[in-house]
This record gives structure tokens, sequence and C-alpha cells, in this order.
């Protein structure tokens, strides 16, 4: 590769096929200090608001809700990344993340939140006309208005453009007429302002439309019963005959697909970073009560079974931290980049986002399953205090199930992944076809042993690349040998996808300390190495299982047992005392009594 290739960004799905350097990536270590006061603003305000109130809000109790959010509005909790002229902070991308990861772990008030700054400000904000902006984003951004996306239908889940609420041009050419159901709306109880996805006519894609909640002809249903995220309102809302002005329709006519798409891939790595602010508030219930619970005469936390589980927990959370931000930061520098070439913000923000549409799918994915991890070894370390509606592990047990299925579920989104990668390739945007035939032209050879490396990250590295060869080896055998059918094979896209995020996952992680090693100075160092090793211990088991089931599914005979072989080869690593690695995670974080990194 030449220098001149090396600068070039690494663009979406690339990372398979380019190397990084660690000096190139964003790191959390290397927040500044406006983006941490941010995010203590925003804990400070969970800590005030909301904690103490989470029974109130699980209840559902009138008003409450609308009134918190209103609260943070006056702080700018709900305005960081909107731009100053609407009367937010308009902060990058980096840092709205940092404030969506801060009030994650608010339950209930966390997915308000999101969904108000997110699919209920986002929309407006990035594809409205400049007087939609002026009259809606200024009153969304101080909370005097609550925002709602009406979106899913009865009939339609994750085939959102089959929905069949159509909307109808009057007369006299100033209304549009909207008939129709949607459901699951978040906020949609309080919401003042909707975005709605409707046919006009007999239009094959969506348009969308700008609602005012007070319309003639809305009408909600009663508030939906839910195993988790109680206090979040989700309600059905009904248009019959609801008039809209022509001049509220967003974006152009069967643009609200388009609309829709972008929108979700803001939401799925923004509800990456709210997750990593649950895990990491769930872990510091793991380690607190460890600490005070007591059995046979001293703290449970002293016992290697309770110590396995907050490493694992922690690691699992750290590098699916060092995953979101990597790729926050390329969706930050994409932005800069296409504004410095003359483009709109608000187009240059979707497009550079939509650039990294595969990362953002692939970390809704890794971080809410991160979140299910903990949060389930959360009420293993308590234990039957856990299952007890008193104990706070037993609603962020109910609340966290649903993260895996907002915003597509993780099937859809692993399905996705390899989907999006394969159209890039097909596209000549992605190079996947040379480096996959470099690897099965490798697998043919004599595997150069060399002499044995010692430095910790070439050794790691080494690894990763290998991993990449095992994706590059499994996705070309089965595009190869699948063609057209492959699309229909969901669990072998589902195996290429897992091995795809945890690659991703184990060099962002990787990267991470490496950075931190190169800049120095960082007294957690040896701890975040042993991070970083553990991770990618245990990614690449998960790669070699996936890999092989995926092979199993439509290779035999020799063919099969050669690519085996190159799978044992490609996820080989050298031994080492994954216990003690794990247990020097745990006791510092139990010393400390929190989750410290």
């Amino acid at each position: 590769m030449s220098t001149e290739e090396n600068k070039k960004a690494l663009m979406g799905g690339e990372f398979l096929i380019r190397e990084s350097e660690a000096k190139d990536i964003f790191i959390p270590e290397d927040y500044d200090e406006e983006q941490r006061m941010i995010a203590q603003t925003c804990k400070d305000f969970l800590a005030q608001e909301v904690t103490p109130n989470l029974d109130r809000i699980d209840a559902l109790e009138e008003g409450l809700m609308p009134s918190i959010l209103a609260k943070a509005g006056e702080l700018g909790i709900l305005g960081v990344s909107v731009p100053e002229e609407y009367g937010g902070f308009g902060k990058n991308f980096v840092t709205s993340m940092l404030s969506a990861e801060a009030t994650g772990a608010g339950h209930s008030f966390s997915v308000a939140i999101s969904a108000h700054t997110g699919i209920g400000t986002l929309p407006i904000l990035y594809c409205g006309t400049e007087d939609q902006k002026a009259k809606y984003i200024p009153k969304l951004a101080s909370g005097e208005f609550k925002g709602a996306y009406c979106l899913t239908e009865p009939g339609s889940g994750s085939d959102a453009n089959s929905g069949k609420t159509k909307a109808v041009l009057t007369d006299d050419g100033k209304h549009y007429v909207i008939n129709g159901q949607k459901m699951w709306i978040t906020n949609g109880g309080f919401a003042d302002v909707y975005t709605v996805f409707a046919k006009i006519d007999d239009d094959e894609n969506l348009s969308a439309f700008i609602v005012e909640a007070n319309s003639d002809g809305i009408s909600l249903n009663p508030e939906e019963k839910k195993m988790g995220i109680k206090g979040s309102s989700t309600r059905q809302v009904f248009f019959n005959d609801v008039k809209v002005p022509v001049e509220n329709l967003l974006g152009e006519r069967q643009g609200g697909f388009k609309i829709a798409l972008n929108i979700l891939n803001i939401g799925r790595i923004k509800l990456a970073a709210a997750v990593l602010g649950g895990a990491k508030g769930t872990i510091d219930c793991s380690i607190n009560y460890s600490n005070e619970r007591k059995q046979f005469g001293r703290p449970i936390s002293k016992y290697g079974a309770i110590k396995d589980k907050i490493a694992k927990s922690a690691i699992k959370i750290f590098a699916s931290e060092s995953a979101t931000y990597r790729a926050a930061q390329n969706i930050d520098d994409r932005i800069q980049s296409l504004i410095n070439d003359g483009m709109d913000k608000s187009e240059a923000t979707l497009k550079g986002i939509e650039g990294y549409a595969v990362e953002c799918a692939m970390l809704k994915v890794h971080a809410s399953e991160v979140l299910d991890y903990t949060v389930d070894e959360a009420v293993q370390v308590y234990g039957g205090m856990g299952y007890s509606a008193e104990s706070p592990v037993e609603r962020a047990y109910r609340d966290s199930r649903i993260n895996r299925i907002f915003e597509g579920t993780n099937e859809i989104n692993r399905m996705l992944t390899v989907d999006m990668m394969l159209r890039a390739a097909m596209k000549g945007k992605l190079d996947l076809m040379g480096p996959a035939q470099a690897v099965a032209g490798e697998l043919m050879g004599i595997p150069d042993f060399g002499e044995p490396e010692t430095d910790f990250f070439k050794v790691h590295r080494k690894y990763v690349q290998n991993f990449k060869k095992a994706v590059l080896m499994v996705a070309g055998a089965a595009a190869q040998k699948l063609m057209m059918e492959l699309a229909k094979e969901q669990e072998v896209l589902m195996n290429v996808a897992d091995m795809l995020i945890e690659t991703y996952a184990a060099e962002s992680v990787l990267l991470r300390v490496e950075k931190i090693a190169e800049k120095g100075g960082d007294e957690q160092f040896e701890l975040k190495k042993d991070m970083a090793q553990a991770y990618i211990f245990d990614a690449a088991e998960k790669i070699n299982q996936s890999g092989r089931e995926a092979l199993m599914s439509f290779a035999e005979g020799d063919e099969l047992r050669m690519m085996l072989m190159g799978m044992k080869r490609f996820t080989k690593m050298e031994p080492f005392n994954i216990k003690q690695t794990r247990r020097n995670v745990a006791e510092a974080l139990i010393a400390e009594n929190r989750y410290i990194f």
C-alpha cells in the first residue's frame, strides 16, 4: 500500500482490507475538558432528576416525563448537536455520542431523551427547509416541544416501506390529508411534533411529513404495557383525515424512505453509545453489591467466580466503547471533509453517517448484546436479590431487552452488515475480491512461521490481521459457492456478520491500547493491555466458531477440510494465563468499588 493510500481516511467497511494506525483513531482518553464537562452535566442531571424518580417514571405519572425533558432542555442537554443558530450548542458528533452515553443509564428516561433528540428532532434538522427548521428546531432544542417519530405500523416492522398510511392532496392544493395507524411510537403520549411517514396517493415509496400533535383527527390508544422501559410513553397513534399544510412535507416526495434509513443509521450508533452508559451503570451496581454482600464470612467480591463475571463484563464494555468512539470520530472526520468540499452541513452529516452504515449496524448489535450480557451477570451477582423488584438490576435486566429490537432487530442488522459490504464490493467501492483471492492463495501455500515475535502489539496486530483473513476466506467462499442464493442463507450471513463484528471490536480495542502506549503516562495502561489481550482471546474463539459453522453449511470434502484448517490457523493464539488476566481487571475495579476506565 502506498504512502498516499495510507493517508486517505478509512471509509465504511474498509477496516476489513486496510490497516489502521493507532495514532489516527479517536479514543475516549482523548476527550477534551469541554466534552467531559458536558458528560458530567448529563450525569449530574440523571442523579438529581431521574434516579430518585425511577418508580414514579415507571408508573407513567402524568406529566412527569415531559417535565423532566423540559428541565433537560433548560440545561441545553437536548440541544448538544443542534446548531447555535437554532438554540443549541452546535457540538460535533463525538460530543453528541458522549452525551447519549452519559444519559444512557437513565432507564426509561434514556429512551425518551434518545427518541426526542434523535428520531424526534434530526429528521427536521437534517432534511427540513429553512422555514421548517426555524419553526420547530429551537423549540425542540429547548424542550418546549417534544418530538416523536411515526414509522412503524401493525403490518410493517422491519419492512418499513410496506406501510399503508396514505396522504392525499386536497383539491385546493393547500393540504395533505393523512389516514392511517402507527404503533410503538416512543414519546407518543406527550409529543408535540410527529415526523409521520405515509405514501402519497399510489406512490411506491414513503414520503415524510411534520405533523403537529394538536391537529384535528389525531387520536391515541392507551399506553402499551411492556416488559421493560415501563416509563417510556409508547402509544398507537391514529390519523383520521388529518390535514397537514403542504409546506410541512419533509424533504422530497417519495424521499421518506431515504430519510428513515438515514435516521436509522444515526439511531443505531447513538443507541450503541446509550447502552454503553447503561452497561457502565449496571457494572457499578455489580461491583458495589459484591463488596457489600458477605457469604461464608467475607465479601463475595473475594471469590473467583464473581471476579470472573465482573471482569468479563468490564472487558466487553471497554471493547465496545473503543469501537463505538473509533467509528464516531471517523464519521465526524468525514462530515468535516464534506463540509470543507462545499457541502451543506445537514447534507454532509447525513452523507458522513451513511458512509459508515456498516459500522453503525455492527455497533448497534455489539453494544446492545454487551449490555444484555452485563445486566444478566449483574442479576447473577445479586443472586436472589437480583430477582427482586427492590434491586436496581431487576429493572436494568428488563429494560435492556428492548435494545436488541430497537433500531432494527439485531438479526436484521447482522444481515445488513454483510449485505452492505457485498453491495459496496459489487459497485467497486470496496475491493473485497482481491484480498479474498489472496487469502485463498495463501491457504494453498506453506505457512511462514518465521522468527517468533515478542512485542505485544506486533503479536496482537498479527492476530487481528488473521481474523480479517478468516472473514475474507469465509465470505469469499460463501459468495462464490452460493452466489445469488447467499441472500437466502441467513444463518451463513449472520455467521459472517459475527466474524466482522468481533474483528472490528478486537482491532478497535487493540488500537486504543496501542495509542495509549504511544501517548504514555496512563496509570491504567497495564490493566487496559490486559483487557485488550483478554478480549482478543474471546474474539478468536467466537470467530472460529462462527467461521466453522458457516463453512460447514455450504462446503464439503477436501475444500471444507482445507478451509477448516485455514480457520484454525487464522484464529490461533499463543497461550497465556487468561484467568489471571481477567482477575487483574476485576481486582482493580473491586478495589475502587466502581468501573474505573
